[in-house]
């Protein structure tokens, strides 16, 4: 029997044809196969013996070359043509059997979404994909696997060293995940002990050698200088490929090896990894997956989102999973994580709103947290106002932040409003999570078309999908623990409680400038001081904060700064003016992020119940609190500092109720603070 096998023109195309042409090796032992083929994946065929004949096909040619090719194939008379190309070929060849293969008349079922699957749905052999089977019609030589062999002998490779391969190129630079990201990727790997082989054609010599450079020479470079075979036998050494998007991404799926595959504007659906231990690293923008030749942004955001930690902590997910099946098979390696590329979270594109104040967005991240934890590959943005956007940029949980300013006048009016609804609505959240319930903000992802609507039953509350009962007034737990609960609703149990504050390295170069200049150095003991709030009722007297930082001046030594915003200027300056000691102004000077970089060089923090209080914590700074108001929505244990280093100083004066601001006591309850009970908390931390 003869057989003519018409395959695609990529590499990465003609290997997700492989499965069909197994299947007729084995249905047909004894038939002499001729395979129709591009240039460039020809030397998978070339030299197969699974493969009589092997026929280079150039699309670009010209007609009489075309008709000649087809007068001699039709000379062969062959018994079966299979025709993976749709092709002039496959349509008007004439066969002495029935083909298997009725291409274009064969409509394939929506629910087929991979194309190995469609190749094998088109030859009627949907049964073979579903069954056991063993992967044969790529040749690997015995000098091939001595090649390779004998590269990674000269490495001399720790026993526990893994031996994981990249392929950081891809024939299309729409698929390419940034170089600097791969390199930041691969020093984390390297640090892990693993080793680093990159791999590629000459086309991905110039990001290959980026990364060797960039890693000091510690990973071993084969880009260029393998060919498909030697590549195949190293990826059968290999614990791991992370790659792009490419033709080695396929190979290393037909031999099935493990894979961690970094997709952009494709559809992993259709084009992903098929071995059996794999995992896609995606953000499911609003955009994605375009299927484009150009991104129509110019942005390529929906790689550009993906961070090395994102597929490090996949790379581990696999890795881990695979060690643990071995082991309970005793060293056989079996699938663990079958499926996880086909298992998308139920929710993709996730949105957070949170418009309020400094402290209530950082009290939020925990938050952040807990959903990157069960959707690792969910795209995660924000919406809070601008002034607070410094405490989210730069937490990598995040994938987008978006501002919205409440009290802008170009917000105020019916089109700026339409636009900013116009925009949210292209992004095509399906899940938004409402920490604190606004009119405005339930009216906006309302008539942004978010599917799903998760908040409190207050404020507009019944434009929510899913809401649940508003207590907070009632101050039975902390802050953070009530946007917890929204999680909670979502089946969500959280791990990680603790808040997240980013450092920027211009921020911290803006510290070191400041400290040059007040000559202030880093074996110097600093104490900063905020004594502003934006009520009165948190508001301790300024001449007592002066006291408290002279009487610690002169015991341990400290350099004092005072913080505060740019309306508190005077406050700050009244808390100097009584101060016999020399302080640092730096009272409306500062960025939320300048202010985080300063604050996490000092030993101790004296502040009202304020945002920068939460900022301190969030960095493991020790706090001294002074509270007033004892109305339970207001109260320390719902608004306290969370650091383990923290002091709170709260007293009740007797007040039925607490009027807050409106304080017909003189705010006898923060009065009652005295200055040595601060002395006291800061003792018992100074210890």
């Amino acid at each position: 029997m003869k057989i003519l096998f018409i395959t695609l023109s990529n590499i990465g195309d003609c290997i997700l044809t492989l499965p069909v042409l197994d299947f007729l090796r084995q249905k047909y032992p004894q038939a002499l196969i001729t395979c129709l083929v591009a240039e460039r994946p020809g030397e998978i065929f070339i030299n197969n013996p699974a493969v009589e004949n092997v026929v280079i096909f150039d699309k670009h040619a010209k007609l009489i070359d075309k008709i000649k090719l087809f007068v001699a194939l039709r000379k062969e008379n062959f018994d079966i043509v299979v025709d993976l190309r749709n092709s002039f070929f496959g349509a008007f060849l004439p066969v002495r059997k029935n083909s298997l293969f009725f291409g274009t008349l064969r409509r394939i079922p929506a629910e087929i979404k991979h194309m190995k699957e469609k190749h094998l749905f088109w030859a009627n052999l949907l049964d073979y994909s579903k069954s056991s089977k063993e992967y044969q019609s790529l040749n690997i030589t015995f000098k091939d696997v001595g090649y390779i062999q004998g590269i990674l002998n000269e490495q001399n490779l720790s026993k526990s060293a893994k031996l994981i391969v990249i392929a950081p190129g891809s024939r299309s630079q729409l698929k390419c995940w940034d170089k600097q990201y791969f390199s930041q990727l691969c020093s984390q790997l390297i640090k892990e002990g693993n080793q680093i082989v990159l791999v590629g054609d000459s086309f991905d010599q110039p990001i290959c050698n980026y990364l060797q450079q960039a890693s000091g020479e510690k990973m071993l470079n084969l880009c260029a200088k393998t060919n498909l075979s030697q590549l195949a036998a190293l990826l059968k050494e290999a614990q791991l490929l992370i790659t792009n998007d490419s033709a080695v991404m396929h190979l290393a799926s037909y031999l099935n090896v493990p894979v961690v595959v970094i997709f952009g504007p494709t559809d992993e659906k259709k084009y992903g990894p098929w071995s059996e231990n794999s995992i896609v690293v995606k953000k499911d923008i609003f955009c994605r997956p375009c299927e484009k030749a150009q991104c129509r942004f110019g942005t390529l955001a929906c790689l550009a989102c993906i961070s090395p930690e994102d597929v490090f902590n996949q790379v581990k997910l696999l890795l881990s999973r695979c060690e643990e099946s071995r082991q309970r098979r005793g060293g056989e390696a079996i699938s663990v994580v079958k499926g996880l590329q086909n298992n998308d979270p139920q929710y993709q594109r996730m949105l957070i709103v949170r418009t309020d104040r400094l402290g209530d967005v950082l009290l939020s991240t925990p938050v952040v947290k807990a959903l990157r934890q069960k959707f690792p590959q969910g795209y995660i943005s924000m919406l809070v106002s601008p002034y607070t956007k410094d405490v989210l940029d730069g937490n990598l949980a995040l994938d987008e932040i978006i501002t919205f300013d409440k009290d802008a006048k170009n917000s105020q009016g019916w089109w700026s409003t339409f636009k900013f609804i116009r925009d949210l609505r292209k992004k095509k959240f399906d899940l938004a999570i409402v920490l604190h319930p606004t009119i405005r903000m339930h009216l906006l992802i309302f008539l942004a078309g978010i599917p799903k609507r998760l908040g409190y039953d207050r404020k507009f509350g019944f434009l929510l999908t899913d809401r649940i009962k508003h207590t907070k007034q009632y101050g039975q737990k902390h802050e953070s623990e009530y946007t917890l609960d929204l999680v909670r609703y979502l089946g969500i149990t959280p791990v990680d409680k603790t808040l997240f504050m980013p450092i920027k390295q211009e921020s911290e170069k803006w510290v070191e400038v400041i400290f040059s200049q007040a000559q202030i150095k880093d074996s110097d003991k600093l104490l900063v001081i905020h004594p502003a709030a934006s009520c009165p009722s948190r508001i301790w007297p300024a001449e007592r904060y002066a006291q408290v930082a002279d009487q610690l001046v002169r015991k341990h030594g400290f350099k004092v700064i005072l913080v505060c915003g740019p309306k508190d200027i005077q406050k700050a300056e009244v808390v100097i003016k009584n101060m016999r000691s020399q302080a640092l102004n730096l009272a409306g000077k500062t960025s939320i992020s300048q202010l985080a970089s300063l604050l996490r060089r000092c030993q101790l923090f004296i502040s009202t119940d304020s945002g920068p209080m939460h900022v301190a914590c969030a960095l493991g700074v020790p706090v001294i609190t002074i509270f007033g108001r004892s109305q339970a929505g207001l109260s320390p244990q719902r608004w306290g500092p969370l650091g383990a280093k923290s002091r709170i100083l709260h007293k009740t004066v007797g007040c039925t109720i607490c009027l807050a601001h409106n304080c017909q006591k003189d705010f006898a309850c923060l009065k009652a603070t005295t200055v040595e009970d601060v002395l006291l908390a800061a003792e018992s931390i100074l210890k």
